[in-house]
């Protein structure tokens, strides 16, 4: 199936939540979403939806502001799929949306997700340890992962300082 990307609108947030709150057991990461939403963390343009051919809003993909070691990073959280439309590309189209987005603003270097070991490394994630990078909580090695959008420079490591949001 092809899908269709874009930037989430107002209009999307009822659709945006409802997706999240099917992809995860609790409402914890929808409930996040909308905190984030009201945060300064929120970056404008980097908070992609999927859309199945009709219009409707199958997937998901966020990217707020964090640091690495007193740097300006990205964290990428959630990326939630419809649990319908689970491994048909959603997700995925999604996640090369966001991070084409934010690839494409000056200054943006890095992206650090916490997920699955199978599924990010097809995006450019490596491991985060492997650039100096850690969590400020006990995490799978193999889990903590991070994409350098721009390699010119040094990359930031050290550990990662999430938004007040995200509750660590």
């Amino acid at each position: 199936m092809r899908w269709t990307t874009r930037p989430e609108t107002a209009a999307d947030e009822g659709a945006v939540r409802a997706v999240v709150e099917a992809a995860f057991p609790t409402a914890e990461e929808a409930d996040l979403v909308d905190a984030l939403r009201g945060d300064a963390a929120w970056q404008p343009g980097l908070s992609m939806v999927a859309e199945t051919p009709g219009g409707r809003v199958a997937g998901y993909a966020l990217l707020t502001r964090c640091g690495v070691g007193g740097s300006g990073a990205l964290a990428l959280a959630p990326v939630a799929v419809l649990p319908e439309h689970r491994r048909r590309g959603a997700g995925g189209a999604a996640v090369r949306a966001v991070l084409a987005a934010a690839a494409g603003r000056p200054g943006e270097r890095l992206v650090v997700v916490l997920g699955h070991p199978e599924y990010y490394p097809r995006f450019g994630f490596v491991r985060a340890s492997s650039l100096g990078i850690s969590a400020p909580f006990e995490a799978p090695d193999e889990a903590l992962m991070a994409l350098v959008l721009d390699g010119r420079g040094p990359v930031p490591s050290g550990t990662i300082a999430y938004p007040a949001p995200f509750g660590v």
